[in-house]
């Protein structure tokens, strides 16, 4: 039986926020990729096809809206499954991520480690076998 790693793209302007992201994914099992912005994180996906994308809403190029409804508007990259992490607020822009096909948001805030890794698991990116890394 050959092990498959899954992989992973962020895509966060953020230097510190993906690399303590990336640091947690990797512990946890996956491989990752990160794009420093929206254009760079469209080709990146469109390259690489990842098993999922985890974006950010507030980036200066191009908006994570705006990424996330051209990956899914796209027939090769429609398929990625796309979680939006934001600390803007939640409602109105839960709502949005979701019609623009993305499959969970989840705020920045004390429980997005925890809660990022459990999404993980039930959607069978993380090994379920695997103990979960121990971050809050």
């Amino acid at each position: 039986m050959q092990y498959h790693r899954k992989v992973i793209l962020i895509i966060e302007d953020s230097p510190t926020q993906a690399t303590l992201t990336s640091a947690l994914l990797e512990e946890a099992g996956v491989t990752v990729l990160c794009a420093i912005n929206g254009q760079m994180g469209i080709r990146l996906a469109g390259q690489v096809h990842p098993d999922l994308i985890l974006l950010d809403i507030n980036m200066p190029d191009v908006n994570g809206f705006e990424v996330c409804a051209r990956i899914k508007s796209n027939p090769e990259t429609a398929d990625i499954p796309i979680i939006i992490l934001s600390r803007q607020p939640q409602s109105e822009n839960e709502a949005k991520s979701l019609e623009l096909g993305a499959v969970e948001f989840i705020p920045k805030d004390a429980f997005t480690n925890r809660v990022l890794l459990e999404t993980l698991r039930q959607m069978d990116i993380l090994d379920s076998s695997r103990p979960l890394p121990n971050w809050s």
